[in-house]
């Protein structure tokens, strides 16, 4: 099985440390990773985007702070 890991985005925005502020569309929005899962990666109909560098780097060092605690 080929898996991919996933994170949902919001435009319903919360102060919560596992949400990283990202733009999608010309919006404002939220990753939120107290939320990801894991799928196949033959359920994925497209792929929207890729998030920028920064936004990357604030994800991974947010999913070692909850995976570490």
């Amino acid at each position: 099985m080929q898996a991919v890991i996933i994170a949902p985005l919001t435009t319903k925005f919360r102060d919560d440390p596992t949400r990283i502020p990202c733009s999608f569309e010309n919006k404002s929005a939220q990753v939120v990773l107290d939320q990801i899962r894991t799928v196949d990666r033959q359920q994925l109909v497209k792929s929207l985007r890729r998030i920028d560098r920064k936004t990357q780097r604030r994800i991974l060092e947010t999913l070692q702070m909850m995976f570490s605690e």
